[in-house]
């Protein structure tokens, strides 16, 4: 899939060593209870693949359409189970520190929003996020969301500081 700057794609094996870098980094990962290392980088792949083959989306390789550069992924995930819309589809994203600041986000993750709701037919979508980082609340406004809840996540150590999470949601709009 492409948009105006950026392609969409299935992962490739040369994907994992940028993807690595990329979970390896303190700064993209801040908004997360830890980096990840090159194994659980990998596995996270491994799951995301297994995602596509199960429901025939998922969360996309996200390269720059006139480089070719691997710069993250973005796309629809499962909502986890204890927390707001579980159960629903999440519109998600992480990105290379390179690629911050260029709309890219905002860009990919409107492709994948239209995929859910012109795609795949959801009435609604959802997005979660630490309360900490506002950059990726600023993207879920850019795509029309609102705030739906606060809460703590579940899967993040009691204290942490990435522990409140907030959960913006996006209905479909016109004929359903």
């Amino acid at each position: 899939m492409r948009t105006d700057r950026l392609v969409m794609r299935r992962w490739r094996d040369a994907d994992l060593e940028p993807y690595a870098a990329l979970n390896a980094d303190p700064e993209v990962m801040r908004y997360f209870p830890a980096t990840l290392d090159r194994a659980a980088s990998d596995a996270s792949v491994d799951r995301i693949e297994t995602l596509f083959g199960r429901q025939g989306f998922g969360l996309w390789a996200l390269e720059v359409a006139g480089t070719g550069e691997f710069i993250g992924f973005t796309g629809l995930n499962p909502m986890p189970a204890g927390v707001p819309g579980a159960g629903g589809m999440e519109v998600g994203w992480r990105l290379a520190r390179q690629a911050w600041h260029h709309g890219y986000a905002t860009e990919a993750a409107r492709a994948a929003v239209d995929v859910a709701f012109n795609g795949v037919g959801l009435t609604e979508i959802w997005s979660m996020t630490a309360v900490l980082n506002e950059p990726s609340q600023a993207v879920m406004r850019r795509l029309g969301m609102t705030r739906y809840a606060h809460f703590d996540h579940p899967k993040v150590p009691v204290g942490h500081p990435v522990r409140p999470h907030v959960v913006y949601r996006l209905q479909r709009s016109g004929p359903q």
